[in-house]
């Protein structure tokens, strides 16, 4: 009716309104439909910015950056202490040089100027008029839509309600006007008894609630205070439901959750009704975002008129107060009002094809799409301030049909004569993190989500294909800095993902060109120090003792104790360092593994780390054994040159410690391997392997004690089986084949027992377990063999992960900008294509590719305009109309199976069965075959 009886007024409206705020003239009659089906639908935003800082100077409330203006409106002149102006020396010149200044920075848009007449007019201190202000701009909007624009004058009275003193509405109409009038070029009467019919409506709306929101606060907050949690609220949670799902029965269908969880949802929206009155700015943010979470959730409605309805009339079987119920219906009804409409507004033809977990129907929906709109179709709605995206509620939601639907859609080259449309940036930009949502909520999307970064021609040249990969999401993020996608990659440890063109190429760049040369200067002071020690226990040693072995030379003994102190000091000391903070850091955080039941930090999990705290305790108590020291403490210069000034057990514990730290030193230098792809997964398929030697070492030691306890009870004089751990000793000698053969025939000649014994233990360990051990490792070493090339590349990621933060910023940057990931690159000789990419040549023959990925389209190249629509037949469409077949088939299966146990077709003599079944009928006692 208003669209109607008051059109010439709306367009006024519609057009002086994007004068004052410099925008284009969009017709924002469209927004008053309740039906919107478009994607991306949203109501006006405030006329002030999202992020504007609003600041408090002498009692009145100002946009920032208002502010700065208007102190430089009112910068004529200084006042002295009489109130006099001070006058420039240089009279008309320099006010004519003001007027310019003052000219320079008049406001240009609608929220400025009205705070500019708002000071000149003296209503500065009203604070009020900022709260009409910031929702003024979707009153104006929505002044065709009666509902929303009732919805907006509501929540806005709730907010004026929260100022105190006269408020006079007139006020702000007068200050509305003057700064329209200034703005508008073409003002004229028409202008003028547009604008007051519309402020005569708002002020209409606005004073008909205006006084009843505090009264209604104090009398809902009375009726909350008296409710018992045992009796009443209890009734309350159980009525509401009882008398919901009598009036609508179809809500069952939807409230399927625990009891538990119901209840959840009344009292949520007991405390939401009185968190209207308190803070309804903040309510209005949070039923924009419960409304979308709803728009995913399928929830009709329909179903929000009778739930208000059976709340509203189980509170009043408790209170019989109307002040109360007036008050508690109130809000609820707001509050439902808001949902309907955010819920109205995001349902979406792409949310509802994600409902269904349809791609055929996901598809057709964003072929009416806008090119330059497509992406945005299916990563953004937006209601208010709050938005939802499409993409990843159908991740989280498991329609992962309609997600393999968007992504392919997203990552498909679509191109006119004179644009290239690529939904990668747009992607990204919304969900920087894509690659982690992926990895967590939807693995099986992650090879169809690389290979839409991938483009290959159809065409050879001399033998090699182009090949396009865009990268620059893989390598750096929106500040420049390496992209945590690659990070994100490597902790999901897939060794099949890892091996996709797209990941490899990515970290074989960064390993390339950045991290190798920091990775690498880092190792050299691991592989020094390890020389070093080296050299001061095993070279040294050797190369400078005497021909007894008894005395060292001075200079090697010297060379010795430098080496040894460079180890404790530096060596020691940096492991002790590293090792201190990583251990304190998962204390703090409380990041604990628990072996056998006991807890231990977490960050000794990896291998190296544990190494690492291995090494360092075996450093700690070569230290405090150390024959040099022991030397020096005995007194005589002589004894310095000593080999050992120890008793002999201590001589051994230092050997053996010194022997296990060679070993874990070569063991933690096992990291130089990643330099080489094939040497990595060899040595990684040998580390897996261990598992199996492990086994079979703990079989044949089980079996060696049983077969060497059960041997010495033998009355036997063999002096190699004389008791258990000479029979253990004589045993292991058999199994390494280094007993010699005389013994077997002394054995057979003069106890057989113990031949007899021996041979069994010697079939069952190196007959039996040997070949069992060989089948395992065969068994075990196939399984890893198809994923050892990518469990090295894993490696080397988690070796790029863990360098990357070292590397100089100077040396990342220069290398990114070599890259020139911001200039396009071709598909084709003159063809210039998408930016983002790196171009290589690949052997024609490794990839055969038959279609081309970029669809190219003819007409018109309008951005505005959606794509030609195209018939294909994919490979999908055929398995949804095959399972829609199977379905019809089942309901049609089902629907017989009731017709014949309900009685609809009877027999009373024979019987009746599915596919093939004879029935006999009473009428006439003839039987009939069915199938």
């Amino acid at each position: 009716y208003i669209r109607t009886k008051f059109a010439d007024r709306l367009k006024i409206i519609q057009s002086s309104w994007a004068a004052a705020t410099n925008k284009g003239g969009d017709d924002f009659l469209a927004s008053a439909d309740n039906n919107n089906n478009s994607p991306g639908s949203s109501s006006a935003s405030p006329e002030l910015p999202k992020d504007a800082v609003v600041i408090d100077i002498g009692g009145d409330m100002y946009e920032e950056g208002a502010m700065q203006k208007k102190a430089s409106w009112f910068k004529r002149g200084n006042k002295t202490k009489h109130g006099r102006k001070k006058q420039s020396s240089q009279g008309l010149h320099n006010e004519s040089k003001t007027a310019e200044v003052t000219n320079a920075v008049v406001p240009k848009n609608y929220t400025d100027m009205f705070l500019f007449n708002s000071a000149v007019m003296g209503f500065g201190s009203k604070v009020w008029m900022q709260d009409i202000l910031l929702a003024f701009g979707p009153i104006v909007t929505n002044v065709a839509n009666t509902q929303r624009l009732q919805e907006e004058c509501d929540v806005l009275a709730l907010s004026m309600s929260k100022h105190h003193g006269p408020i006079v509405l007139s006020e702000y109409k007068a200050v509305m006007l003057a700064s329209l009038r200034s703005l508008v070029r073409n003002w004229d009467s028409q202008h003028e008894l547009a604008w007051s019919w519309l402020w005569e409506n708002v002020e209409r709306m606005l004073k008909a609630v205006l006084h009843k929101p505090a009264i209604q606060q104090k009398a809902l907050q009375h009726f909350y205070s008296r409710l018992d949690e045992k009796t009443a609220m209890h009734f309350v949670r159980r009525e509401v439901y009882i008398r919901f799902f009598a009036m609508a029965p179809t809500g069952q269908d939807y409230f399927k959750q625990s009891t538990t969880r119901l209840h959840f949802i009344v009292d949520k929206m007991i405390s939401m009704t009185m968190e209207m009155y308190k803070s309804p700015k903040t309510m209005v943010n949070d039923l924009s975002a419960m409304g979308l979470r709803h728009v995913g959730y399928g929830i009709p409605v329909d179903m929000f008129g009778p739930f208000v309805t059976s709340a509203v009339q189980t509170v009043r079987q408790i209170s019989r107060n109307d002040g109360e119920l007036e008050a508690f219906s109130w809000s609820l009804d707001l509050i439902s009002r808001i949902l309907c409409r955010v819920i109205t507004e995001g349902s979406t033809i792409v949310m509802k094809a994600i409902n269904v977990n349809s791609a055929a129907l996901l598809r057709k929906a964003v072929s009416c799409a806008p090119r330059g709109e497509r992406a945005a179709w299916v990563l953004n709605v937006q209601v208010g301030t709050q938005s939802i995206s499409p993409l990843v509620w159908a991740i989280q939601a498991g329609s992962l049909d309609a997600s393999k639907a968007i992504i392919n859609d997203l990552l498909t080259i679509r191109a006119d004569r004179d644009n290239y449309y690529f939904g990668a940036d747009f992607l990204f930009e919304r969900h920087p993190d894509i690659v982690k949502r992926l990895t967590l909520d939807a693995p099986a999307l992650l090879p169809t989500f690389f290979d839409g970064f991938i483009w290959r021609s159809r065409n050879t040249e001399n033998g090699l294909r182009r090949v396009n990969y865009w990268l620059k999401h893989f390598l750096v993020d929106g500040d420049g800095n390496f992209s945590q996608n690659i990070e994100w990659l490597v902790n999901f440890n897939d060794p099949k993902l890892i091996c996709h063109p797209v990941a490899t190429m990515a970290v074989d760049l960064v390993w390339n060109n950045v991290a190798f040369r920091t990775f690498l200067f880092g190792k050299t002071w691991f592989l020094f120090t390890t020389c070093i020690f080296i050299s001061s226990q095993s070279v040294l040693t050797h190369a400078t003792a005497s021909k007894d072995g008894q005395r060292l030379s001075m200079d090697g003994r010297i060379v010795m104790l430098v080496f040894r102190c460079f180890i404790y000091a530096f060596s020691m000391g940096e492991m002790i360092m590293k090792q201190t903070r990583l251990c304190l850091k998962d204390i703090r955080q409380k990041n604990f593994v628990r072996v056998a039941g006991m807890p231990f930090p977490e960050y000794l999990g990896k291998w190296q780390n544990a190494c690492s705290f291995a090494l360092m305790i075996c450093l700690i108590l070569m230290f405090s054994v150390e024959p040099i020291v022991h030397c020096v403490l005995q007194g005589p210069a002589e004894n310095f040159t000593r080999t050992w000034c120890v008793d002999q057990p201590w001589r051994f514990i230092y050997a053996l410690l010194s022997t296990m730290s060679i070993l874990l030193y070569f063991i933690l230098m096992s990291d130089f391997t990643v330099f080489s792809t094939r040497i990595s997964a060899f040595t990684l398929v040998c580390s897996r392997l261990v598992s199996e030697l492990l086994l079979f070492l703990f079989a044949v030691g089980a079996c060696t004690i049983a077969f060497a306890c059960s041997i010495s009870a033998l009355r036997q004089d063999d002096a190699n089986f004389a008791n258990s751990h000479s029979s253990i000793l004589s045993l292991t000698k058999i199994v390494l084949n280094m007993m010699n053969l005389t013994s077997f025939d002394t054995m057979e000649e003069k106890t057989p027992a113990l031949f007899i014994a021996v041979a069994i233990y010697i079939v069952v360990v190196c007959i039996f377990f040997m070949s069992l051990f060989i089948a395992q490792l065969s068994s075990a070493y196939q399984a890893t063999f198809a994923d050892m090339v990518g469990y090295a590349r894993l490696n080397r990621g988690q070796i790029v992960v863990a360098t990357m933060p070292n590397v100089p910023a100077y040396r990342w940057e220069n290398y990114i900008a070599s890259l020139n990931l911001d200039s396009r690159i071709e598909f084709g000789e003159g063809d210039i294509g998408l930016a983002g990419g790196i171009q290589v040549m690949e052997a024609g023959s490794l990839n055969p590719t038959l279609e081309e990925k970029v669809q190219r389209f003819a007409g018109t190249t309008a951005r505005d305009a959606p794509w030609p629509h195209e018939e294909t037949t994919s490979e999908e469409d055929v398995h949804s109309k095959i399972e829609r077949m199977e379905k019809l088939l089942d309901a049609s299966m089902k629907k017989m199976q009731k017709l014949v146990k309900g009685g609809s077709i009877t027999s009373s003599k024979g019987y009746s069965s599915m596919g093939g079944s004879t029935i006999q009928e009473s009428s006439n006692g003839s039987s009939e075959s069915s199938s």
